[in-house]
């Protein structure tokens, strides 16, 4: 929720999240089709004051950080507009979908140890593995078939 435009890196490929799961600092992977599709975002956060990347779209608080009680009031609206809880969707593409066959990482072969340390699990066993190695299994990932913003208005 904190994120800034200065956290985005799209020449290396990742993300900086300065505070995450237990106020831990890491670097995450994100692909050029995440990177696409966060452009229009972009685009409309200009004409915004300066701020956090996710702010308040509308109101006297425009431009403000978007709080993380609204954020998640907001992703289970849409969330559940797309037949999905909240719940379900960091770890989608951490796991397979039994109804409709295999889906997300497990499927594409991402390594195992990459998941959980893209996701921000926390574990002592995931202490040795690289970012770069992290960036790289986005990376090599397929892009989804659907857009970012569906079911989203900017």
């Amino acid at each position: 929720m904190a994120l800034t435009e200065p956290d985005l890196d799209p020449g290396r490929g990742s993300i900086l999240v300065r505070q995450g799961k237990g106020g831990k600092r890491r670097e995450v992977g994100m692909d050029d089709w995440g990177f696409d599709q966060l452009q229009p975002w972009l685009a409309r956060r200009l004409e915004m004051p300066v701020g956090t990347l996710f702010c308040v779209i509308y109101g006297q608080t425009r431009g403000r950080p978007w709080t993380p009680a609204a954020a998640r009031n907001h992703l289970r609206r849409v969330s559940t507009r797309q037949g999905c809880g909240p719940a379900s969707l960091p770890t989608s593409c951490a796991t397979p979908r039994r109804r409709d066959g295999p889906r997300g990482c497990l499927a594409e072969g991402d390594p195992m140890p990459a998941r959980p340390r893209q996701l921000g699990v926390t574990s002592v066993y995931l202490d040795g593995i690289d970012t770069a190695e992290i960036i790289d299994t986005v990376h090599n990932r397929q892009p989804p078939m659907i857009s970012a913003s569906a079911g989203l208005s900017i």
